[in-house]
């Protein structure tokens, strides 16, 4: 399988981005990955990339968007940090995953048992991890059930799972209110930006 160059990026639609990941994580679940020759695509992407998608998700070492998507060198922009939120960076990064470099879809990628989520669900507080923390804690409070605050932590994983999914749907907002050139192409259907959970038991992504 060879790297995407300008002609398949350039025949690339956002629906399109959005099948070629599903059909991905369907190889992943089933392990029957694609065969490719790495080192050939380093090659091949030496004097450029031409991913189709921009995905971001969480530190977990569980969650490589690579890998659970079964894709290749220079096939998606991959941004990760703990809880998977935006901030101005990688807003900047993805406008310029999507405007100069020509990604047509923007996944936010949330995942069970986040340990972020967790800690958000905890209120925890710990040097710069609270900053962190503080970014994710409106997902916390937007997922009203249970009331029964002895409920609402990090030993109530359906709680917190709830919370990670509410957090993925928060940072698409986010996306949407805060970056203007982001905004402009998915009105203009030149983009889509979806969100999706992984399954750390499974291995599945469910889009949404």
């Amino acid at each position: 399988m060879n790297a995407h160059t300008k002609d398949t990026q350039d025949k690339m639609t956002p629906q399109l981005a959005k099948n070629t990941l599903v059909e991905g994580n369907t190889r992943f679940v089933q392990g029957q990955q694609a065969g490719r020759d790495l080192m050939s695509q380093v090659k091949q992407t030496s004097t450029g990339q031409y991913p189709f998608a921009t995905v971001l998700s969480c530190i977990d070492s569980r969650v490589s968007s690579e890998l659970i998507f079964d894709q290749g060198i220079g096939d998606i922009f991959s941004v990760r940090i703990a809880g998977n939120f935006v901030n101005e960076d990688i807003l900047g990064s993805m406008e310029f995953a999507c405007k100069l470099a020509g990604t047509k879809l923007v996944v936010v990628l949330g995942h069970t048992a986040c340990g972020a989520v967790k800690g958000a669900c905890d209120h925890a507080r710990l040097g710069n991890l609270t900053a962190l923390i503080n970014k994710i804690e409106p997902a916390v409070e937007a997922v009203t059930e249970p009331t029964d605050e002895s409920q609402r932590n990090s030993s109530n994983i359906d709680f917190v799972n709830e919370v990670a999914k509410k957090n993925v749907y928060m940072t698409i907002d986010n996306i949407r209110e805060s970056s203007q050139v982001l905004k402009e192409m998915e009105d203009a259907g030149e983009i889509e930006i979806v969100g999706g959970m992984y399954d750390i038991k499974t291995g599945e992504v469910i889009f949404y």
